[in-house]
């Protein structure tokens, strides 16, 4: 059976369903971020690749490649709640690639390394027979050895979305900036339940939240918040926004919204449903796949073309 037949969900879980993980694990595969015992601390390890074709195309700025490469990772290392540590890069290229690409790829890199005090400790280079390839491995510390997975929400809790969502390949997909601050300043203050960043579109990964905690949901389509200029469609399932997607308690509603709004004012944040019991759920669409969608960039003018259509359907009526 080819991988396009199965899907990524399915796939990664056939792959990582035997894996050794001995009494040091204590989160393995399948959420954000994998969960590690070093002595008496926990730590946070993740892994990422951005590839040429599919995650930045080639007349894209190195430089911001770069920084994507790296803030991807964060991204999820925010998502459990956690500080980003130490950074390994593995980078792939073609022989006759400019040095300069690669020299700006590096400046990207070192900027997100500053804004996010990562350590940039090694890696390695080596010569790709076609696109390029990059691999960043990143190391997190949990504040009093807390984290927040995606499977300890509850029935009854209240989604959250910070941002807004679609349109990611009109630069955000590059540009974004990883939400650590935020998710910091959620799991100090609040009860979060479950938490994961938006990589593939609300679509695809609120369903996985859910699954992996036990749970249905229901979503008010009419709350999801869209990027000027962007379709339903495209808030749902376009993938790589890498905003929150939270579940916390209804009894702090009132009060999160509140604080939220004083400790940052220019970034929303909007209750877009609930989680409820487990038959339950709200159809959203499909989202991103890497087996079958083809590229991020394929996948967004498929959502476009459609977004199109139903233009022209509701203009006829």
């Amino acid at each position: 059976m080819k991988l396009s037949e199965l899907g990524e969900e399915r796939v990664v879980a056939a792959l990582t369903r035997d894996l050794r993980a001995n009494r040091r694990v204590v989160l393995r595969a399948g959420d954000d971020c994998a969960v590690v015992k070093v002595g008496r601390e926990l730590q946070l390890l993740k892994v990422d690749s951005v590839i040429e074709g599919v995650h930045f195309l080639p007349q894209a700025e190195p430089s911001w490649v770069g920084w994507k490469a790296l803030c991807r990772p964060i991204s999820d290392i925010a998502a459990m709640g956690g500080v980003p540590n130490d950074a390994l890069v593995a980078i792939a290229v073609r022989a006759d690639q400019e040095f300069a690409w690669v020299r700006g790829f590096y400046k990207g890199l070192k900027r997100a390394a500053d804004a996010y005090r990562v350590n940039l400790v090694g890696g390695e280079t080596s010569k790709s027979p076609g696109p390029t390839f990059i691999s960043v491995s990143l190391t997190g510390s949990l504040e009093a050895g807390r984290f927040v997975s995606r499977a300890g929400g509850r029935q009854n809790d209240l989604l959250y979305v910070s941002g807004k969502l679609g349109g990611s390949l009109n630069g955000k997909h590059l540009k974004f900036r990883p939400r650590v601050e935020e998710a910091r300043w959620l799991v100090r203050h609040f009860s979060i339940h479950a938490m994961m960043d938006l990589s593939d579109g609300l679509a695809a990964d609120l369903p996985r939240l859910a699954k992996a905690s036990g749970t249905g949901f229901e979503v008010d389509l009419k709350r999801i918040p869209i990027n000027r200029g962007c379709s339903l469609r495209n808030a749902l399932e376009d993938g790589e926004d890498y905003e929150l997607l939270f579940a916390a308690p209804r009894s702090e509603q009132k009060k999160l919204v509140h604080q939220w709004s004083r400790a940052f004012p220019k970034l929303p944040l909007t209750c877009v449903g609930h989680l409820a019991a487990p038959n339950s759920h709200s159809f959203l669409g499909d989202g991103y796949d890497h087996f079958r969608s083809g590229t991020r960039h394929e996948y967004q003018r498929e959502c476009n073309a459609g977004r199109e259509i139903q233009k022209r359907r509701n203009s006829s009526v």
